[in-house]
């Protein structure tokens, strides 16, 4: 059953930190496939669970994040994570009845548990989209998460590009977008979302704030989102790529940018594809579209295709001259 292999992921990973999908497959004896698909699945319910590239990446929770469903028969937790997760309610053909079932389990469960179950939507949201795709360095969010969780003040440094600036939040949610986390926080009857690898410094000022009664995380952040994506300058560029490397350009601007992307039929004499995509932040698009290599041409706008000659210029005749 689904629901109790997601209760032993969960479990798992609160037991032993960060673990691979491999790892987790080789545990659960299901593939890494399935793997994934559970963790999307738990992600989608408010678990806090999110992935890390790299060499030393795994998947794991969010610093801070515990729960007791070990000390919960195996029917309680099935139960419980059903009734947070639509998906394998329906797979298993429950229908309305886990709605008046969430009920019960809610009663039933021990206060401590009750509370942190209510506590976990309205805290931490999980944006699956993909705006970056670099992670970042964040060496203060176990310090931002401990603060959300528990609604204390804490006093940090911000990097804003100038110089880091004083700031004392009254952090309401975090956010994990792309690989990139948010803390969304209250700052002078203001609610403004800072990016937690710009923390410098972060530290608890042990004063309780009250968190708004009606402050609603993923609403918030679905319409700021959509906000910044809306007011973001963008430009629209053709470029070619050779159809056995589109993952290059995927990787370089990203899935999204590619899949909304305009499929030209002009024909190529090598049998590249054309495409038109729109990215955001022109400064930044040469950089962006340098990173796909040999395997993207940019063909159009005249004033991006200079831009990216002229520093893939640069870039040979540095290493022509030999090291320096």
């Amino acid at each position: 059953m689904r629901a109790s292999r997601l209760v032993s992921l969960l479990l798992l990973l609160q037991t032993r930190g960060r673990l691979t999908a491999a790892e987790l497959a080789a545990e659960l004896e299901v593939s890494e496939r399935t793997i994934h698909r559970d963790v999307e699945a738990l992600s989608a319910s408010g678990v806090p669970i999110y992935a890390e590239r790299g060499v030393h990446g795994g998947i794991r929770l969010v610093d801070g994040y515990r729960t007791r469903l070990t000390g919960m028969t195996g029917e309680e937790a099935e139960a419980l994570f059903l009734s947070g997760l639509p998906g394998p309610a329906a797979e298993l053909g429950l229908g309305t009845v886990v709605a008046a079932a969430q009920l019960k389990v809610l009663a039933s469960l021990p206060p401590e548990l009750r509370t942190r179950a209510s506590r976990l939507v309205e805290r931490f949201h999980l944006d699956a989209g993909d705006w970056f795709r670099a992670s970042q360095p964040v060496p203060h969010l176990a310090t931002l998460s401990d603060a959300v969780w528990n609604a204390t003040r804490i006093a940090v440094d911000y990097d804003r590009g100038e110089g880091p600036v004083q700031r004392t939040l009254e952090p309401l949610g975090l956010v994990l977008k792309a690989g990139v986390w948010y803390v969304v926080a209250g700052v002078e009857g203001q609610i403004r979302t800072y990016r937690v690898s710009r923390v410098v410094t972060a530290r608890q000022t042990g004063e309780s704030f009250q968190r708004p009664a009606d402050f609603d995380l993923a609403g918030y952040w679905a319409d700021s989102a959509a906000a910044y994506e809306r007011d973001v300058p963008q430009i629209d560029v053709v470029v070619r790529v050779r159809p056995d490397r589109l993952d290059r350009l995927r990787d370089a601007v990203g899935s999204a940018v590619v899949h909304e992307a305009e499929y030209l039929a002009e024909p190529d004499p090598d049998g590249w594809l054309r495409l038109r995509v729109r990215m955001g932040w022109p400064d930044e698009v040469p950089g962006r579209l340098l990173r796909a290599g040999r395997w993207v041409e940019v063909l159009a706008p005249p004033d991006i295709r200079a831009r990216v000659g002229a520093t893939a210029r640069a870039i040979a005749e540095r290493y022509d001259a030999g090291p320096g």
